[in-house]
């Protein structure tokens, strides 16, 4: 076979896949979801003469373009394949694998959030909780525990804290650091396990004075196949992540008022296990708003929490020390609207947020 014929296959193979490919794409159809990312996918943008114009109608159509690519999973996973493999590189977006789990290093982690979070915090206690006991604490992301292993972490989680109880005022600070490590949190997830929370429960109920009325055993239940958001970002092949929950008669006959949805579901809503993300089973996910209910509780006592998603497999813990728990997520409910729902006297207080959560605290409202 001579060259020129050769170079002819070559160049009809590559128009025809080119061709072809930007045939394919215009007859399939556009997904709505990245079920492997947990996001929304961007669809074709509205054409206008304003956005032609502008050059928003050609950057929006990058973006949907890149988004709804045939085989778009499959050639992030050969990206990432040969990051690691053949460029041998550490990372990839910024994610990285050690000892077979996911972290994601943080740039520019601004540090100036974490002092508009205090403030955030102290504006609420002025507004509603004052004279009460108000209590907080930090999670801190599981590169956090690297830096024992002396691997490079690129936030600085002590002057996270530092800052957070240099400003915060009238709450007590319970620190939890040393209740974790990196075994504590999924392989291939950002949010900690719940059976590696002893330790945290301790802590807290030690602190907030309601140790003693936990005396419930638990019996423990697994959740094969569970795929954090780390794998999707990731896009390698790497072995799941179980996730195990703990529960007792307690737990079990209590009931979650959704303020949002309004209907009642269980503490464990077993339903979230056909969603895209397995861990949204505490508690039903994310929600603006929650009423945990335990109608066999007779302390007398009441809690609220202010929270992010960590708090979700937490909180069940509490369940048993408190005849009614409000969860309040101010990243989707407006803190000034609390007094329409929360009547606020004597309940004991926790602001239980991730330092992932403070350093982008333009979020909480």
């Amino acid at each position: 076979m001579s060259d020129k014929f050769k170079n002819i296959i070559i160049t009809v193979s590559f128009m025809a896949c080119v061709v072809g490919g930007f045939l394919i794409n215009i007859i399939i159809k556009d997904e709505k979801i990245s079920e492997s990312e947990r996001r929304k996918l961007t669809q074709f943008p509205n054409a206008s003469l304003a956005s032609i114009m502008d050059g928003n109608f050609m950057t929006n159509f990058n973006d949907y373009s890149v988004d709804q690519f045939i085989l778009r999973d499959e050639f992030r996973s050969l990206k990432s394949l040969i990051e690691f493999n053949i460029l041998g590189k550490k990372d990839n977006n910024n994610l990285y694998i050690v000892n077979d789990a996911i972290y994601k290093m943080e740039e520019n982690f601004n540090y100036n959030e974490i002092k508009k979070a205090a403030d955030k915090f102290n504006k609420i206690y002025e507004e509603y909780l004052t004279g009460m006991n108000v209590y907080y604490s930090l999670i801190p992301e599981k590169t956090y525990y690297l830096s024992d292993k002396g691997i490079y972490t690129s936030i600085d989680y002590d002057k996270i804290a530092d800052i957070m109880n240099s400003n915060i005022k009238n709450m007590k600070y319970i620190d939890i650091y040393d209740c974790l490590n990196e075994d504590s949190y999924y392989r291939t997830d950002t949010h900690w396990k719940q059976e590696a929370l002893a330790a945290v429960v301790n802590k807290i109920s030690e602190n907030m004075n309601f140790k003693e009325y936990l005396k419930s055993n638990y019996t423990t239940k697994t959740i094969d196949d569970f795929y954090g958001v780390y794998y999707g970002q990731l896009a390698l092949s790497l072995l799941p992540d179980k996730i195990t929950y703990y529960t007792n008669s307690v737990i079990d006959e209590s009931a979650v008022y959704n303020y949002e949805t309004q209907k009642y579901a269980e503490v464990y809503d077993l339903t979230k296990l056909s969603s895209m993300d397995k861990y949204d089973m505490f508690l039903s996910g994310a929600t603006p708003l929650l009423r945990i209910e335990n109608p066999n509780c007779t302390t007398g006592k009441k809690l609220i929490v202010f929270r992010d998603s960590y708090a979700s497999s937490l909180i069940p813990f509490f369940v048993e020390a408190y005849e009614e728990i409000m969860v309040i997520d101010i990243r989707y409910m407006p803190s000034s609207m609390l007094k329409d729902y929360i009547e606020f006297s004597n309940q004991d207080v926790l602001f239980l947020y991730s330092t992932l959560v403070l350093g982008n605290s333009s979020i909480l409202r």
